[in-house]
């Protein structure tokens, strides 16, 4: 399966970042996390890989910064 095409759920989402549901939806509104998928009537998903690159993102930074 394609990775691009996998959805988590928020709850995913913030499982695998260790961040809270409130906290993913400020990040979003503030443009710095992966938008959702929109799945129907008040339900959305993240695409895996995005959060993925979002972490490895994280990471990068952490690494430039302490160089």
């Amino acid at each position: 399966m394609d990775s691009d095409a996998v959805l988590i759920s928020i709850k995913e989402a913030a499982r695998i970042t260790s961040l809270s549901r409130t906290s993913i939806n400020e990040k979003r509104s503030a443009g710095k996390f992966p938008q959702p998928v929109p799945l129907g009537d008040k339900r959305i998903a993240f695409v895996k890989s995005e959060v993925d690159q979002w972490i490895r993102d994280r990471i990068a930074a952490r690494r430039s910064e302490a160089a």
